[in-house]
């Protein structure tokens, strides 16, 4: 679903890109991580742009996420969920400094070591369960979202990825999405399950993946309360964990992580800071090469 999507969107987006226009344009200035000053779009103008884009399309709907400073200089991030019968995704698209054209596609990182500063900022600010030696060679991170069908299909190939890498260090951090109504709660009753047991996490997570389709937000309480029970802890004990503010505080400083290096969809695995989206379309050994290469610095 989140390629699909992706792929209308880029497909789209590059047919009409002549489209987007900057008469409406603020001149506001914010700055970028580098200090420099960055010209946003308007929300109007976005939703104009957009308009202008797909909406030819009556299936087609969108909501703008986010209007901010990009992480490079010149260039505005705009987040935006887009969503068609088959489901929503969060996109993301760039618009340069003179705001009359968009750019589609990842900022990636580059230079002698391109992933260091992923892994730097993962190894300070990893608060999930983890599982595997702590000191590794290798941490893969996976940030997830349990309403997330496409981390419920990820889950054998992460859990393939796990089994045959034991010397690897696994962490799961929670990134719920906005666009998923009962994500943020799932979260909440993850993050206090892990702190209950870390035992008890992985089988809340296995079974809230396999039940994912039975939850909704009308019955999430329920449903999660009876999942964490049957992992292994005492469910009501969760449910009062999970609607503590210090819980969204955690779960927060979660997505706040993921944001920094970059997290804009579910899953989303790291190997020692190198991104790994569309994990269940990788190929197992493909995986398990990217951790071996990483167990061995790169070389």
């Amino acid at each position: 679903m989140r390629s699909s999507i992706k792929l209308i969107l880029m497909f789209l987006l590059a047919c009409t890109l002549a489209a987007a226009q900057s008469a409406t344009t603020e001149k506001r200035g914010d700055k970028s991580a580098s200090g420099a000053a960055v010209n946003l779009p308007s929300e109007t103008t976005v939703d104009s742009f957009m308009q202008q884009t797909l909406g030819y399309e009556p299936q087609v709907s969108w909501k703008i996420s986010s209007i901010k400073p990009a992480p490079v200089p010149g260039l505005a991030q705009v987040d935006v969920v887009i969503a068609n019968p088959q489901g929503q995704q969060l996109s993301r698209f760039y618009v340069t400094a003179d705001g009359e054209h968009a750019v589609i596609g990842e900022i990636i990182p580059f230079g002698a070591k391109p992933f260091e500063r992923a892994k730097n900022l993962l190894e300070k600010g990893l608060t999930g369960p983890s599982r595997g030696p702590n000191v590794a060679p290798v941490t893969i991170v996976e940030f997830g979202d349990l309403q997330c069908p496409a981390c419920k299909a990820a889950q054998p190939a992460i859990e393939a990825l796990v089994a045959a890498e034991p010397k690897a260090r696994f962490v799961f951090q929670n990134f719920p999405l906005e666009m998923h109504n009962w994500a943020a709660k799932g979260a909440a009753y993850a993050d206090c399950v892990g702190q209950a047991s870390n035992e008890a996490f992985w089988k809340f997570i296995a079974k809230t993946y396999e039940t994912q389709a039975d939850i909704t937000a009308e019955n999430a309480d329920e449903k999660l309360t009876a999942l964490a029970e049957g992992a292994g802890v005492k469910g009501a004990d969760i449910a009062g964990c999970a609607a503590a503010s210090a819980t969204k505080a955690h779960v927060d400083a979660s997505l706040a992580l993921g944001k920094s290096v970059n997290v804009t969809g579910t899953p989303t695995l790291f190997i020692n800071g190198r991104t790994v989206g569309n994990v269940s379309q990788v190929p197992a050994e493909a995986l398990k090469g990217l951790v071996d290469f990483a167990a061995k610095g790169g070389k």
